[in-house]
């Protein structure tokens, strides 16, 4: 296990992660985590609540240099099946909902946030902020679905240990698992992978299953009468 650094307070382990990579030499898998984010952050910009003390903050660093730029969504697939392993042991029926949010029962239970960084045609340097809420019981921002560990299984857990088994098994996905291993586990591992669910886009709204994630991260739907249709990320969103 590389280098874990503790914090107290920061305005985000993503921030921190990269300012500090600019100063020193970091082993990859370094992981710098925190009991609280000022400004902790999700995707496109949107925020993400989290009681002091409660749940697990971190940031982990990779230097995928031997993934192609047009194959990095691979990174978000391996995240997401580390994270879910390392879940396995609190309880069944953790799903990934693409593309790399941690869902239990239609509720959020964490969400990733990458950042990578480009040099000469390759990824340099990938910096990966996880939000897992553990032991939180009481949510108070407008997040539509938040859920805890402590709600699912009634027990406080010990975050410490759950954030080394976390970074374990993601560097074991990383350095242990082909692609075509990651794509079929990560495709099987799916929210709302069994069957016709609804979608919504800027301008209509349908049913559909799953039929593909391709390499770009793209999710391939198929609705009802068989049309096929692939969206990026926040160009569909599922309907909860």
């Amino acid at each position: 296990m590389a280098q874990q650094i503790f914090i107290k307070q920061t305005e985000s382990t993503n921030s921190y992660l990269k300012q500090l990579i600019k100063s020193e030499i970091l082993k990859e898998g370094t992981v710098v985590y925190t009991d609280f984010q000022t400004a902790g952050k999700g995707q496109q910009g949107n925020s993400w609540e989290s009681e002091k003390k409660k749940n697990l903050l971190f940031s982990m660093l990779l230097f995928p240099t031997h993934i192609a730029i047009d194959q990095q969504f691979i990174i978000s697939q391996i995240v997401c099946l580390g994270i879910k392993q390392a879940l396995v042991p609190f309880c069944d029926g953790i799903e990934i909902k693409w593309p790399n949010d941690i869902y239990f029962q239609n509720k959020k239970l964490g969400g990733i946030l990458i950042e990578n960084s480009l040099r000469g045609g390759q990824i340099a340097s990938c910096i990966i902020g996880i939000g897992l809420n553990i032991n939180q019981e009481k949510f108070v921002s407008n997040a539509p679905n938040p859920i805890s560990l402590k709600h699912i299984t009634g027990k406080k857990t010990r975050r410490k240990t759950l954030l080394t088994s976390v970074c374990t098994e993601i560097l074991r996905y990383y350095t242990d698992k082909t692609q075509d291993e990651i794509h079929a586990e990560y495709s099987s591992a799916l929210f709302r992978s069994d069957g016709y669910y609804p979608y919504r886009t800027r301008n209509e709204s349908f049913n559909a299953k799953i039929h593909s994630v391709y390499p770009d991260g793209r999710l391939g739907l198929e609705t009802l009468n068989g049309e096929q249709k692939s969206f990026y990320f926040k160009e569909v969103e599922f309907v909860i």
